[in-house]
């Protein structure tokens, strides 16, 4: 969380990792607890050269703390990675959104419809948003469990539901956000 704020205040402009394989590309765009954190350059390093300056820039007080705390195999290469923000997420617009057109309700049903189609635990979408509108910033082990499910894929439901701008996740739980509420009150599927 430390590092992402960094990215978007542009304190932190490095990350250095360690992989198997390079993990990412220039271009490539992540969202963070931030905002949106785009990669500018990848390249392999020596991690015995890296300069006290460039771990700075990758938020650490020096190369020496960086270099214990790199995780992963130490036979696999290091990367230098340049990473800068690249705007807020999109989805705290969307979430927000709460004028629903008919056309967009139209569509969100759709979008959950073939949710529920392609699980294989069955419909779950309706039941899931009204669990979450019930029981706001309640632990997913306790929703989970009042629906008799594990965890996890409780967990990724909710983010299914969250990248369509429906909920909210907190720190411990989630709720419903505004464009959540007004397709609740404005939808005609059951659940």
């Amino acid at each position: 969380m430390k590092a992402a704020q960094g990215v978007r205040d542009g304190s932190i402009t490095l990350a250095f990792r360690r992989w198997q394989r390079q993990d990412v590309k220039p271009g490539a765009v992540f969202t963070s607890s931030s905002g949106l954190v785009r990669v500018t350059s990848v390249e392999v390093v020596d991690a015995d050269a890296i300069a006290d300056e460039d771990a700075v820039l990758a938020g650490w007080a020096d190369a020496d703390r960086l270099r214990r705390r790199l995780a992963g195999d130490a036979d696999w290469p290091t990367y230098r990675v340049g990473v800068e923000w690249a705007g807020e997420d999109p989805r705290l617009a969307l979430r927000a959104s709460a004028d629903l057109t008919d056309a967009d309700v139209a569509d969100l049903d759709k979008r959950l419809e073939r949710l529920d189609r392609a699980s294989s635990h069955g419909a779950w979408t309706m039941a899931t948003l009204r669990l979450v509108e019930a029981h706001p910033e309640r632990r997913a082990p306790d929703l989970a469990e009042m629906v008799g499910r594990e965890t996890a894929p409780f967990k990724i439901d909710v983010r299914k539901l969250k990248g369509l701008g429906l909920t909210i996740s907190h720190r411990v739980g989630y709720e419903i956000s505004p464009r959540g509420a007004a397709y609740l009150t404005r939808t005609t599927r059951a659940g």
